[in-house]
């Protein structure tokens, strides 16, 4: 028995030194800061953070690779507190949230009747699920099961609604969703997500060249919730109250409603809710992401930059814009006339644009009063071209240098700055694209007898928005189609007398898919005008590449004199140039420029932080889905869209006041009801009053 005590205590004496010489050898230190930081956090090891619970989050604040305010759950005390464990300034981050834009789980159709187990992983492993729909919610809620923080609820139609309020972004929903309809985001992310394959989304916002939640926004309308639509709308388009004057829509061109019946009036929702944040007479806030120190510096001040601007902004990046005129707006200002979009309107969102931040100089020219290399030597880490396309196409006949000849760019540019040139008594417009009706329109006003648009093929050829060439016409403006001018006769004085054209007729298709317009010998006629604008095209004026001796002499361009760029990533041959808007694409819309300059914004952020610039490989750009291409809707019940109302005729040729006035808010909702609230193949029947009965 005392052997046996003896023996254990040597044992145990020996396994004590043992242990206190190993302790020595492999002694690992542990900063006491960690288990500090750890218990300023919210210990839900949700994985919020992007780490495997709150040690593992703690340890990555303590060796400086991310900031205290790491913790998404415990909010601003706790990332005070860690700050000050840290000796630290607290710091901000982009709260992740969880976004599903999937909006029925019971909208599709069923392709075969499902028996199994309630679960969305057990109905996903059978053909994807017993919906038609390829990537919709299957609409069993295991999203809702695995929240821990009750954010998620299910809707009547069958997807789940996130309480943003309680949300945390802790990505357990979307992990355990296998349809991956919902979606763990900061807001920095989903400013740069781009339309993809894989999306949940409607025919209208396929075709919208800035990807607007269009469906979202209408169902926001629908439930008076003016605010929460300008939100949605502003992720997408900073411009809302120029583009709800002045696009073309081509969003409606798709919309489901109008197979059936009219489309939905997508773009005067628009601008309903944009003039009603602007006449509330309060600005709604606009979140910016925590600063990122980088410089871009923004080369023209026209829709692409403005938009580049915003986005840079929103994203934590400091943005100083440069415009060669003397304000900003580009086309918007010096290209669209007053009696579509007033300048006060256009005044008050730039300035919204500015209060982000941007800093701007107006009056300094590219290429003149500064270049890329200035720029680069200023600590500028990216640079932005959206420099548009002021450089009019000439008519290359006899006579158009005469007096009383203009090009249609200049004419109205110079409208725009008060500078107005001497008005013929009668006018010849060529061309048949939206600046020659600009050109005939502000012509009827400033006092012009006659007006004549001059256009070598027909009407149905011009390039011009439908509804101005129909304004046009009710305000006096005459056609004159398949007529090539070939000759600008002028008076011994040198003022244009008379403009002679060869009549036309249509030949065979050319490369455009037109029919080509073919002169008929011996038919010159004489067209007496004192006045002459040709409006037949810009292109960019790319005269700063001549210079021989910069680093601008190696940026490539097209044939067309436009800045050749990636076009999904919107890079230059130059990495730290991007350009976009008509600058890169020609003469386009106002809407394609704004989605351009996000573009680049996206592309110019991954940039100055050291991303691959790329964009993701299922992305749609123009594309669009072929499932969500209907040739008929059923159950539509038709409804009248509602008339935009506008100025008489009679009035408003005598001034150059706003033609188009806003919807009422009844017209606004009974047009909100008419939406079929798509998505990607399901959509809402009408059914009575909710099928749009006013």
């Amino acid at each position: 028995m005392i052997e046996g005590t003896v023996f254990m205590l040597g044992l145990g004496v020996l396994c004590g030194l043992i242990l206190g010489a190993a302790s020595r050898i492999f002694y690992v230190y542990e900063d006491p800061r960690i288990a500090e930081v750890e218990a300023c956090f919210a210990g839900a090891n949700c994985g919020g953070c992007g780490y495997a619970g709150c040690a593992a989050a703690a340890v990555a604040v303590v060796a400086g690779k991310v900031l205290p305010s790491v913790c998404v759950v415990g909010g601003p005390d706790s990332a005070k507190k860690a700050a000050e464990v840290m000796g630290m300034e607290v710091g901000l981050a982009e709260p992740p949230k969880s976004y599903n834009e999937c909006t029925g789980g019971n909208r599709a159709f069923n392709k075969y009747h499902y028996l199994g187990v309630n679960s969305c992983r057990a109905r996903a492993t059978l053909y994807g699920g017993q919906r038609l729909c390829s990537v919709g919610c299957l609409g069993q809620g295991d999203c809702i099961q695995a929240c821990l923080f009750d954010a998620l609820k299910m809707a009547p139609d069958g997807y789940p609604v996130v309480d943003y309020e309680k949300c945390v972004g802790c990505g357990a929903c979307e992990q355990v969703c296998p349809k991956y309809v919902i979606r763990v985001r900061t807001p920095s992310e989903r400013l740069i997500h781009f339309n993809r394959s894989d999306d949940c989304l409607a025919p209208c916002r396929q075709t919208c060249p800035a990807e607007i939640d269009i469906p979202k926004y209408i169902a926001q309308i629908r439930q008076g919730d003016y605010e929460g639509a300008v939100n949605t709308i502003r992720e997408r388009n900073p411009l809302l109250l120029a583009c709800g004057r002045v696009c073309p829509h081509p969003c409606e061109t798709n919309c489901r409603r109008g197979i059936e019946d009219e489309p939905v009036s997508i773009n005067q929702l628009k601008r309903f809710v944009a003039d009603y944040e602007m006449n509330s007479g309060i600005r709604l806030p606009i979140p910016v992401a925590p600063p990122t120190h980088k410089q871009i510096a923004v080369v023209g001040g026209g829709p692409a930059g403005l938009s580049c601007a915003y986005f840079l902004r929103r994203l934590g990046h400091d943005v100083t814009i440069f415009e060669a005129m003397s304000k900003l707006g580009g086309m918007l200002r010096y290209g669209i006339p007053e009696y579509r979009l007033p300048k006060t309107v256009l005044d008050w969102e730039i300035e919204g644009i500015l209060n982000l931040g941007a800093k701007y100089h107006t009056n300094v020219k590219f290429g003149l009063d500064f270049d890329l290399s200035s720029l680069v030597a200023a600590g500028f880490d990216a640079i932005f071209l959206g420099i548009g396309a002021w450089k009019d196409s000439r008519l290359r006949v006899e006579g158009e240098n005469l007096k009383g000849c203009y090009t249609g760019i200049d004419f109205l540019s110079r409208l725009a700055k008060g500078d107005s040139p001497l008005i013929g008594r009668i006018a010849a417009i060529i061309g048949g694209g939206n600046t020659a009706i600009d050109c005939t329109r502000n012509l009827i006003r400033l006092g012009a007898e006659k007006v004549y648009i001059v256009y070598r093929r027909t009407r149905g050829e011009m390039p011009a928005n439908e509804v101005e060439i129909e304004a046009a016409e009710a305000e006096g403006v005459e056609f004159l189609f398949l007529a090539a001018p070939v000759r600008v006769i002028g008076d011994e004085n040198g003022h244009v007398t008379h403009l002679e054209y060869l009549q036309m007729k249509l030949g065979e298709p050319d490369a455009s898919g037109r029919r080509r317009p073919v002169p008929i010998e011996g038919s010159e006629t004489r067209l007496e005008t004192d006045m002459v604008i040709t409006a037949i095209g810009q292109s960019p004026d790319i005269s700063f590449t001549d210079a021989t001796q910069t680093r601008l002499h190696e940026l490539q361009t097209t044939r067309w004199n436009t800045i050749d760029v990636n076009s999904e990533t919107l890079q230059t041959n130059i990495p730290y140039l991007f350009a976009a808007g008509d600058a890169a694409t020609g003469p386009s819309l106002v809407v394609e420029a704004i989605g351009g300059g996000r573009r680049a914004a996206r592309s110019i952020h991954q940039y100055v932080t050291g991303q691959q610039v790329t964009a993701a490989p299922n992305e749609l750009d123009k594309e669009v889905i072929p499932e969500t291409v209907f040739d008929s809707v059923e159950g539509i019940i038709k409804c009248a869209r509602a008339p935009i109302p506008e100025v008489p005729v009679s009035e408003r040729v005598r001034s150059f006041a706003e033609v188009d006035h806003m919807l009422t808010e009844k017209a606004v909702r009974g047009e909100s009801r008419r939406c079929l609230f798509c998505c990607l193949t399901c959509y809402n029947k009408d059914t009575g009053l909710e099928g749009g009965t006013r």
